[in-house]
C-alpha cells in the first residue's frame, strides 16, 4: 500500500508536467496571434492604395521628366506591372481577409513585388529624370516616393524593400549618368532616403508601445 502511494506521488509532477497549457499562457498565445492577424490583415486593406499611388507617382515623375521616349515608355511598363501586380495579390487575398494562411502567403508575395517595384521606380532615374534635373527633384523622386510607400502600408519591411533599390539606383544614376548635380545629388538622396528610413523606424516603434488591438485598415467584416 506504501509503495502504491508513493508511486503515485512520484507520478504526480509528470502529470502536471504534460497537461494542458495554463489558461494564462494560452491567452496570450491567442492575444499575440489576434495582434498578428490584425497587423497582416491591415498590410493587405492598405496594399491597394499603394497599388494606386505607385501608377499617380509615375504620372507625376513622367509629366517633369522625358515623357514620351522609349526609355520613358519602357519605364511606365515596369511600374504598371509593379501596380497591377500588388493589385492581383490583394484581390486574391481579399476573399479570406482574416485566414491567417491567406495572409501570411500575401505578405510573402507583397515584399517580393515591393523589391521589384522599388527596382522598377529606380530604374526611372536613368530613363526618366532629366540631365538637368535639379536636388529638389531627385530628392522627390527617391525619398518622396518612399516615404508615400511608407506612410500608405506603414509597415518596416515593406519600407525597407521599396526603399533600398530606390535610394541605390537613384544615387548611381547622379553618379554615372551623370546628372547635374553629380555625387552632391547623389549624397542628398541618400541622406533624404535615409531620413524616411529613421522616420519609419521610429513610428514603428512608437506604435509598438500601443498594446490595444489595431482597427482594421478598410477590409470586410467576417
Amino acid at each position: 500500500m506504501a509503495v502504491a502511494q508513493r508511486a503515485s506521488q512520484a507520478s504526480a509532477p509528470s502529470a502536471q508536467n504534460t497537461g494542458a497549457v495554463h489558461p494564462v499562457a494560452r491567452l496570450a498565445a491567442l492575444h499575440a496571434e489576434a495582434q498578428e492577424t490584425a497587423k497582416l490583415a491591415n498590410l493587405l486593406g492598405r496594399s491597394i492604395h499603394a497599388a494606386f499611388a505607385i501608377p499617380l507617382m509615375g504620372a507625376i515623375a513622367l509629366i517633369f521628366g522625358n515623357i514620351g521616349t522609349p526609355a520613358s515608355v519602357t519605364w511606365a511598363a515596369f511600374v504598371l506591372t509593379a501596380a497591377g501586380t500588388i493589385a492581383l495579390a490583394y484581390r486574391r487575398a481579399i476573399r479570406q481577409p482574416f485566414e491567417r494562411p491567406a495572409l501570411k502567403s500575401f505578405s510573402h508575395d507583397l515584399h517580393a513585388i515591393l523589391l521589384f517595384a522599388g527596382f522598377a521606380w529606380g530604374a526611372g532615374a536613368f530613363l526618366v529624370l532629366p540631365a538637368s534635373a535639379t536636388m529638389t527633384t531627385i530628392i522627390l523622386f527617391s525619398a518622396g516616393a518612399c516615404a508615400v510607400i511608407a506612410f500608405l502600408l506603414r509597415d518596416l519591411r515593406s519600407t525597407f524593400l521599396f526603399l533600398a533599390p530606390v535610394v541605390a539606383l537613384s544615387s548611381f544614376a547622379c553618379v554615372l549618368r551623370p546628372l547635374n548635380g553629380g555625387a552632391l545629388d547623389a549624397a542628398a538622396a541618400l541622406i533624404a532616403c535615409c531620413l524616411v528610413a529613421a522616420l519609419a523606424i521610429a513610428a514603428t516603434r512608437v506604435a509598438a508601445r500601443d498594446t490595444q488591438m489595431p482597427e482594421l485598415a478598410g477590409l470586410p467584416q467576417a
